[in-house]
């Protein structure tokens, strides 16, 4: 892999090695593009250079208590665990949360979908995580709307539209992959028509609700409605 510095020029990036690639680069790259060394096709990785914060080096510990409770397996355990899927779902990458991690703020999230999934997955009871989860974010929103479980106290949750469907709109024949939806129990799903989208956002200390999700998930968990097939 070469690393190097990019900039945009307005229509195009130029990409400036960190160092010139030698001969073999050269050599490599034409035997890969069957002789040609110009115009090549190339993917461009920007890593993200914020540390991982405290905030979710404290939301996996907590996680990871939560999972001791239900599993019985030792917290130092889980954390090896979780550190080795995602080496192995990174194809490598290793991963730490330890005070002085050089780890970014994407790789940790990576790690804490997994954890996030995990408790969904296999119905984990969340105690010491709770005021820690990640509310405001999609994957989060996704997994509680997946397994039904309210956004805000993770009880057995109705689907909410966001976006409304309308007055006197058939629900059962909506296309509702077209609405932002948003997992909520039947208390918030009444208090958030009854005080408005704003005033719950403020009262739950969220800075957003709501995502789009695939036809296929909505089926899985019951949702009826028109679903058109993609071209």
């Amino acid at each position: 892999m070469i690393s190097g510095t990019a900039t945009w020029k307005g229509d195009r990036w130029e990409v400036i090695p960190d160092k010139p690639p030698g001969q073999l680069f050269f050599e490599h790259l034409e035997t890969l593009n069957s002789g040609e060394n110009e115009k090549i096709k190339v993917m461009l990785e920007f890593p993200d250079p914020r540390q991982a914060r405290p905030k979710q080096r404290a939301l996996f510990f907590a996680l990871l208590q939560d999972i001791w409770r239900w599993s019985g397996e030792p917290v130092n355990w889980l954390k090896e665990y979780f550190y080795a899927r995602y080496t192995i779902r990174t194809q490598g990458d290793e991963i730490s949360l330890a005070n002085d991690t050089s780890n970014s703020v994407t790789e940790a999230r990576y790690l804490l979908d997994d954890v996030v999934k995990f408790i969904f997955e296999y119905d984990v009871p969340i105690r010491s995580g709770y005021m820690l989860l990640p509310r405001d974010e999609s994957n989060f929103q996704y997994q509680c709307i997946k397994h039904r479980k309210c956004l805000i106290c993770g009880r057995h949750a109705d689907i909410h539209h966001v976006d409304e469907l309308g007055a006197g709109r058939n629900r059962n024949k909506q296309d509702h992959t077209k609405f932002r939806l948003a997992a909520l129990c039947r208390e918030h799903h009444i208090e958030i028509h009854q005080i408005g989208v704003q005033e719950f956002l403020q009262r739950h200390h969220l800075t957003g609700i709501g995502i789009k999700v695939d036809k296929e998930t909505l089926k899985r968990i019951g949702l009826q409605g028109i679903y058109k097939e993609r071209d």
